[in-house]
């Protein structure tokens, strides 16, 4: 039953990108791009992976959707049309897909006891995690203290888009208010 769930749900994410893909009008991009974050989410959930579907929730799903509507203030609601048609982008983008397909050929089977990271990484972790942390919850001690620099790029990422969103905002109130004072 998970399996089908999922794959339902992988089936609309594939769906919504069909559809992201082929609009032309930027607010519903968003909403489409904000649907597909809350999808992916879901499916995290269906894999019980709950960190990480709250963060592709509240990230993915919430801020984003929120910058990129203020972004969309900023401009015009229709993508302009391509003076030309884009085949070599086109290429390199199916190309780094398929190269991306075949990197996980090797890959071990979704949840083999024998593979390596079920060997060595976790546990490890498990054992050496609140001695060397000092953080008695594994999960904490992974993505605070292992994991300490990818999480503060993280949130040096999404800070960075926010302040840029309101530096364009303010800038915009600027212009307006000169055009308006006599």
């Amino acid at each position: 039953m998970e399996t089908l769930i999922v794959n339902v749900l992988l089936t609309l994410m594939m769906l919504a990108v069909v559809v992201l893909a082929r609009t032309r009008n930027l607010f519903s991009v968003i909403v489409l791009s904000g649907l597909y974050s809350f999808l992916m989410a879901t499916v995290m959930v269906a894999l019980d992976a709950v960190d990480v579907a709250m963060t592709e929730a509240a990230v993915g799903a919430g801020i984003s959707t929120v910058l990129l509507l203020g972004a969309l203030h900023l401009c015009r609601s229709e993508e302009a049309k391509p003076a030309h048609k884009p085949w070599l982008p086109l290429a390199v983008t199916a190309s780094a897909g398929l190269l991306l397909v075949y990197g996980t050929w090797d890959l071990p089977a979704f949840s083999d006891p024998e593979a390596p990271i079920h060997k060595h990484v976790a546990p490890r972790y498990l054992e050496a995690g609140p001695s060397e942390t000092g953080v008695p919850n594994v999960v904490t001690a992974v993505l605070a203290s292992y994991r300490g620099f990818d999480t503060l790029g993280e949130t040096t990422v999404v800070f960075t888009a926010g302040a840029g969103i309101v530096a364009l905002l303010r800038r915009r109130r600027r212009k307006t208010a000169d055009k308006e004072a006599p």
